[in-house]
């Protein structure tokens, strides 16, 4: 059977080769004294809270299962409207919000609805690997621009500005980061988009973990610039509903038609039942059970990275949002005779039972001196999960 050539410009997704690893091991030391500790996946360890949950049960109940319009339940729609005038302060009418299945569809989305073939889409290295791929499928080219710690492994509009060409469309960003937990300062991302806006580029900002910020200076959205910026956000992260399936995008409106056409005929809705639990995200008891959450992140992010600078798994940027740490482990590597992180990935997880993703996933530049541990766990697995790689390194 022949295969579309497409999909030889798809990597593989490498968190999931080394999460059916770790899942082997698991199962093989279940039973023993030091079972896997999963420090590899990002998705929080909290579910969604029992208002969502018994948003969802009424909807099964009540028969609301059926398709609802592409663009998604309109109360739904003006709750997200309402959440980014109570948290950021800033107006985004309901009629520019496309709810979405899950953040992945909104990207895919957006790139099929904004990039021709050949043209450009600059982004950091690192950076999460689908949104390389988001733009391949849309047979546009993903550009890689090295991201260094001086510049909190973001792009800078003076580094755009060197590599924008004839070919360039705009630029895809991701504030706070997967891998590196960092956001863009709102100055330097003005005078991104000032520069992109001022070529006729797009700026697309992948904003998912913005909900999970941890310090004043960042947690801004990069809709308060104007009504051009394009972001995708999700109920994933912050709202703790990974498995649902479910996300939105903020566009223009003349965007918006484009992605309602475009989801018509790729996903006819999202999921229904998904959306009518959504609602209660936004109720007053559910937003404070989040908050209480965030804090619990924030707290295990500031026990956690302490202790990997201790052991010289050095994490350059503090983190200030999402749930990672993005670590230097070459003294590691070093330490244990081993190459890379791929290498080191696996020899953590068999001598130490702890799951970690190495940085191959993320780019080229340097990754693979980096990797990136999630805190999305437990701190009862953190602090074991330090005992046993502390065992290791010492």
């Amino acid at each position: 059977m022949r295969i579309a050539s497409l999909i030889e410009r798809i990597e593989p997704f490498y968190v999931m080769e080394v999460a059916k690893a770790a899942a082997k091991l698991a199962r093989e030391v279940a039973h023993t004294d030091r079972p896997m500790i999963f420090l590899n996946i990002g998705e929080p360890d909290f579910t969604a809270p029992p208002l969502v949950q018994e948003a969802a049960a009424r909807a099964i109940r009540g028969g609301k299962t059926q398709y609802t319009q592409a663009t998604g339940l309109e109360p739904l729609r003006e709750r997200i409207s309402h959440w980014y005038m109570q948290r950021f302060g800033v107006d985004v009418p309901a009629r520019r919000i496309v709810v979405t299945a899950g953040a992945s569809a909104a990207l895919q989305l957006a790139c099929l609805a904004l990039v021709e073939a050949g043209e450009q889409i600059l982004m950091p290295d690192p950076s999460y690997p689908c949104n390389c791929h988001f733009v391949t499928v849309a047979q546009g080219e993903p550009v890689r621009l090295p991201a260094t710690a001086a510049e909190r492994f973001q792009l800078t509009a003076a580094k755009i500005e060197e590599h924008w060409g004839s070919k360039s469309r705009g630029v895809l960003l991701a504030s706070p980061s997967n891998p590196t937990g960092t956001s863009i300062h709102p100055d330097e991302l003005r005078r991104i988009h000032n520069f992109v806006s001022g070529k006729g580029g797009i700026t697309l900002l992948d904003e998912i973990y913005l909900g999970l910020s941890y310090e004043e200076t960042f947690g801004h959205t990069g809709l308060a610039l104007d009504d051009q910026v394009i972001s995708v956000n999700s109920f994933s992260k912050y709202f703790n509903m990974t498995g649902w399936r479910l996300g939105w995008v903020v566009a223009p409106d003349p965007v918006v038609a484009a992605i309602e056409k475009l989801a018509q005929n790729l996903f006819i809705c999202p999921s229904t039942v998904a959306q009518h639990a959504a609602l209660a995200c936004f109720e007053p008891e559910s937003l404070a059970e989040y908050e209480r959450r965030r804090a619990e992140f924030k707290a295990r992010r500031d026990w956690f990275i302490p202790q990997l600078n201790a052991m010289g798994l050095t994490v350059p940027v503090m983190p200030d949002g999402a749930f990672y740490a993005w670590a230097d482990c070459s003294q590691a590597c070093r330490r244990l005779g081993v190459k890379d992180s791929w290498e080191l990935t696996f020899e953590i997880m068999k001598r130490a039972h702890v799951a970690v993703t190495p940085g191959r996933d993320f780019g080229t530049a340097e990754t693979h001196n980096f990797i990136r541990f999630s805190t999305a766990s437990s701190m009862e697995h953190l602090q074991e999960a330090v005992a046993r790689l502390r065992a290791v390194l010492e």
